[in-house]
């Protein structure tokens, strides 16, 4: 898990990446609990927690951006 200060230095093509990979990391979470074949419960509530980071620094640079 990423630390908020690391991913707040990303630019917004590699946080992009990186929301786009998580939701479909959660995806697969989701896939595997449904089926039993999840091991790690855990891992769900730390993707989600990601995501949710991702889109507050988005949130804050759009903020930033139509301060200007």
């Amino acid at each position: 898990m990423a630390k908020f200060k690391e991913l707040s230095e990303l630019s917004t093509d590699e946080l992009s990446n990186k929301l786009r990979d998580l939701k479909q990391e959660g995806l697969n979470l989701r896939l595997q609990a449904a089926t039993g074949q999840l091991e790690n419960t855990a891992r769900i509530k730390a993707v989600r927690r990601e995501v949710a980071q991702v889109n507050t620094i988005f949130t804050s640079l759009r903020n930033k951006a139509a301060a200007k």
